[in-house]
Order: structure tokens, then C-alpha cells, then sequence
């Protein structure tokens, strides 16, 4: 399988990440799709033709195959790595929006006119909301699949020898993986490596969120420092402001009625 795509796909988009996301990239690249590539398709190889069974009865060693290994390892680590990097996808085609979008504004008003964004790659507004949603859509996919490994193969541990009662075997018939430990010690490491990404993304969301957060009490304490500087410049509205709260608070001054005897 060509994994040029991919690869140019989150180059691509490395350079709109933040810390935690270039760590990431580095883990998916170099644990993940470069471990895959040279280690994990070789090693399980055909696997269907070194599964034996100890019997000869036609159609038995097919069955038993398919009821022990319904989905190749190989195959759904494929699927995984394609699903869990094609969000990134999304942040390149918002970044490119953004920039036609600029384009455009420039061609229509003027090299001169004011920009629309000041960095189209930034991640504020809705770039801000495509990337977090990017990264809960990893973390999904990412647990997905280690749940979908457990689920149908029953853990992640190989036995030697596995025993099947399926039909038209006769009897049970004793089936043998080749290279358990091999494949035992690459599953377990794929997995770590899922875990690892999961973690780094919520490390990632929870660094944005926080980074969004100070920034909205940053602007807010701005605000109130501009507010008090301009009280201060102007001394006649600040006393007419103190003067209404005094009497919003005190209500209307008391009436009083005088009468005189005659």
C-alpha cells in the first residue's frame, strides 16, 4: 500500500499544528505507519495459508479460519491509519477556503483594502472549532478500533493452538497460528501506540481550550483598563455617572407640604 498521500497530507498541515499536534504526527509516522509498513505486513504475511489445522476434511480449515480471524489485523490497521488521519484533511480545506476567500476580497477591493484575516492559517473563529472537532474525531476513531480489535478477536493475546468445533469440521480439530509471540508483541505495541495518540489529543484539546480561555480574560481585564482610562480622562462623566448611581440608589428627594394658619 502508498502511503505518499498521507504522508503529504499531514506534512501539510504540521505547519497548522500546535506542540502536541507535531508530537502526534511524529508518533503516527514514525510508530505507527512506518512500523506498519516494514514490520507488520511482513510479518503476518499470508496468514490464511500458515493457519494449519489437523485435518484434511474440505472447506474445515476455511471455517475455522474465518471464525477465529473474521477481519486481517493488517487490513483493519489500514483502515484505522486512514480514518484516524483523514481529519486533518478538513483543517488543510479550511485554511485553503480562507484563503480563496481573501483572494477574492483582495481582487474585488483592492491589494490596499483591509484584510479579512490577518493570518488565514490562525486558528481563531470557525478553524478553531474544525480543528478541535478534528481531534475529538481521532480520539474517536483511535478508541473505536482498539475496541473493535478486543471485540472480535477476543483480547489482543495469540495462543499457539486454538480448537475448532466449527461445520463440516468432523470433530475438534486443533488449528495452529504461525508466529504467535510475534504478532502478540505487534498488536499490543499498536495499541499503546492508539493510546498514545488518544492521550496526546486530549492534551491538545485541553491545551486550546485553555489557551481560548486566557485569552477571553485577557480581553476582558483590556476592556476594563481601557474603561477606567477613559473615566479618568474625562472626570466630568465619571462625577455625572456616580451622581445617577447615588440617586438611583437614594430614590427622588422627599417632598414636603407647608401650611399656614390664618
Amino acid at each position: 500500500m502508498n502511503w505518499a498521500f498521507l504522508q503529504g497530507l499531514l506534512s501539510g498541515v504540521n505547519k497548522y499544528s500546535t506542540a502536541f499536534g507535531r508530537v502526534w504526527l511524529s508518533v503516527v509516522f514514525l510508530f505507527r505507519v512506518m512500523v506498519f509498513v516494514v514490520a507488520a505486513e511482513k510479518v503476518w504475511g499470508d496468514e490464511q495459508k500458515d493457519f494449519t489445522c489437523n485435518t484434511a476434511q474440505p472447506g474445515c480449515h476455511n471455517v475455522c479460519y474465518d471464525f477465529f480471524f473474521p477481519v486481517s489485523h493488517v487490513r483493519l490497521w489500514a483502515l484505522q491509519l486512514i480514518f484516524v488521519t483523514c481529519p486533518s484533511l478538513l483543517v488543510v480545506l479550511h485554511v485553503a477556503y480562507r484563503e480563496e476567500r481573501e483572494r477574492k476580497h483582495q481582487l474585488k477591493n483592492g491589494e490596499g483594502c483591509q484584510r479579512l484575516y490577518q493570518n488565514t492559517g490562525k486558528k481563531r473563529g470557525g478553524l478553531w472549532w474544525t480543528y478541535v472537532l478534528s481531534l475529538i474525531f481521532k480520539m474517536g476513531v483511535d478508541a473505536t478500533f482498539i475496541y473493535l480489535l478486543y471485540y472480535l478477536y477476543a483480547g489482543y493475546d495469540f495462543p499457539s493452538m486454538v480448537k475448532c468445533t466449527q461445520d463440516p469440521c468432523p470433530n475438534t480439530v486443533d488449528c495452529f497460528i504461525s508466529r504467535p509471540t510475534e504478532k502478540r508483541i505487534f498488536t499490543l505495541f499498536m495499541v499503546v501506540t492508539s493510546l498514545v495518540c488518544i492521550l496526546l489529543s486530549f492534551f491538545e484539546i485541553l491545551y486550546l481550550m485553555g489557551k481560548r480561555c486566557c485569552e477571553c480574560v485577557s480581553k476582558l481585564q483590556d476592556s476594563k483598563q481601557v474603561a477606567r482610562a477613559t473615566d479618568i480622562q474625562n472626570p466630568n462623566s465619571l462625577l455625572e455617572t456616580n451622581t445617577k448611581r447615588l440617586i438611583g440608589k437614594c430614590g427622588p428627594a422627599p417632598q414636603y407640604m407647608v401650611t399656614v394658619a390664618l
